[in-house]
């Protein structure tokens, strides 16, 4: 990977954020974590750490998420010839999502299976109700906030709500992440 130029020095006291990266490690599309973290490093996103391999990313970014979002993946792109959007929530966004989960109890057991849908804007009104029309084998999905809510109770293998149909739903590109996941990012801003 090219080196970009080393930013002006980044400041410890900037907020955390957490960013996902749409549709990366699939196909062409590969992005080594640790390549990110050096990426986002180069961007002047202070301590930079990751999670699994389908782009999570926790770090301290100054100024606005969008922009931050939009250095991101004009570097993606420039770097690794592939374009991913990038969706940025605060630190105290991510913790609300937590809190607000309505699938609390499903979970807890299975939290593999309830995911948080995101995208760069809020799902258009009628989003939920769009992919409820096209739900199989009990699959729930439910709109709080900025996010989609969705439990696969027989798991993703067998879902009718194909990132198409919830791109086109929800209005935007969008990306998911599990209760595991989330938990998982949650543990990262708070270290």
């Amino acid at each position: 990977m090219p080196r970009p130029a080393t930013p002006a020095n980044p400041t410890s006291s900037a907020p955390q954020c957490v960013m996902l990266l749409r549709a990366i490690n699939v196909g062409k599309r590969q992005l080594p974590m640790a390549a990110l973290r050096e990426l986002a490093g180069t961007l002047g996103f202070a301590h930079a750490r990751t999670h699994l391999a389908s782009g999570n990313l926790v770090a301290q970014v100054s100024g606005a998420s969008d922009a931050a979002a939009k250095r991101l993946e004009q570097a993606i792109t420039e770097h690794f010839g592939f374009h991913s959007d990038v969706i940025v929530r605060s630190a105290d966004q991510w913790l609300r999502y937590l809190a607000d989960n309505p699938f609390a109890k499903a979970s807890a057991a299975e939290p593999n299976r309830v995911m948080l849908l995101l995208a760069k804007q809020a799902p258009a009104a009628q989003a939920a109700a769009r992919l409820s029309e096209r739900a199989v084998a009990g699959e729930r999905i439910q709109a709080v906030r900025d996010g989609l809510w969705i439990h696969f109770p027989e798991g993703l293998g067998t879902s009718k709500l194909t990132p198409n149909l919830i791109d086109k739903s929800v209005g935007a590109p969008a990306t998911a992440r599990n209760w595991r996941t989330m938990q998982a990012l949650a543990q990262m801003l708070s270290a």
